[in-house]
Formats: structure tokens, C-alpha cells, sequence
């Protein structure tokens, strides 16, 4: 998929105005807060993993943030369900390699599908942070993180 600035302002304001898996999971096995003080993004993961499997079975977040966190938590739930443990890593650091300008889904072979349209945040680097909270967050809950991420 290639970047499309009308297309990735559109996903951000769907997004950002109708969050999806917006919502604590009661008992999650994982969870995670995390935070971004120069935006005032604040957000907490939470999982249900299947130890066993090494699967995500449910992925939810709740909090505030501004439209682009927002939008990538959203779009991280929704991306990550089912995927195993492993996958969530490596998506994890394609997304925040992409957004930092280290690598160029277009050109590059990786696992992001229409997370790429996060591709033009590299444009504006005061955003990535926001941008990867979610990202960050959700490996905190995977390690099980209790004292929470801060992107500072």
C-alpha cells in the first residue's frame, strides 16, 4: 500500500473519533499504562495472551491522547488480534522503524499491511512520538512493565 496523505488524515479522524477495542479487558493476563508528557498522551494497554500458544486472544486500550495516538492504538488493536507474540515484536519495531524513517515499506519487504499509512509521520518528527506510544506500551505489557512506559 502507498502512502496517501487524504487517506491517512481520513483513517487518523475515523480513528480518533471511533476508537476501536476501546475498553478495559477485565482479568487481562497483560496490561500496561503509557505515557507521552510533551503531548499529554495517556493511554493503557491490555492483552489477554494464551501463554501456551504465544497468542494475542484480545487486545484493548483505554485513555486519552491526542488524534494521531489515538488512531494508532485504535489501528494496533485491530492489527494485533490473533497474531502470535512474536509477530506483535516484530510488527512492533517495523511500525517504529517506518515512522522513524528507517525503513521504507514501499521499498522494503515487512509485515505492517495498512499500518503503512502511518508512513508520512516521519515528516513530522514532534509526531512519532505519539505515533508509537501505543507500540511501546504494548511491549511494556508484554514484559510486564508495572511501573508503565513513558516516551521521555
Amino acid at each position: 500500500m502507498s502512502y496517501d496523505n487524504e487517506l491517512y488524515q481520513q483513517v487518523i479522524l475515523d480513528h480518533n473519533r471511533k476508537p476501536k477495542n476501546f475498553h478495559a479487558i477485565e482479568n487481562a493476563s497483560h496490561s500496561c499504562q503509557g505515557i507521552n508528557p510533551l503531548c499529554g498522551d495517556d493511554i493503557t494497554v491490555y492483552l489477554n495472551v494464551d501463554e501456551e500458544a504465544g497468542k494475542i486472544d484480545e487486545v484493548s486500550f483505554q485513555g486519552s491522547g491526542c488524534a494521531i495516538s489515538k488512531a494508532s492504538t485504535s489501528m494496533m488493536t485491530t492489527f494485533l488480534k490473533g497474531k502470535s507474540v512474536d509477530e506483535a515484536r516484530l510488527i512492533k519495531d517495523e511500525f517504529h522503524k517506518m515512522i522513524l524513517g528507517e525503513m521504507d515499506p514501499e521499498k522494503e519487504v515487512h509485515h505492517l499491511g495498512k499500518l503503512t499509512l502511518f508512513m508520512g509521520i516521519r515528516e513530522f518528527p514532534s509526531r512519532t512520538k505519539c505515533a508509537s506510544l501505543a507500540w511501546h506500551t504494548l511491549v511494556g505489557a508484554l514484559d510486564k512493565k508495572f511501573e508503565g512506559i513513558s516516551t521521555e
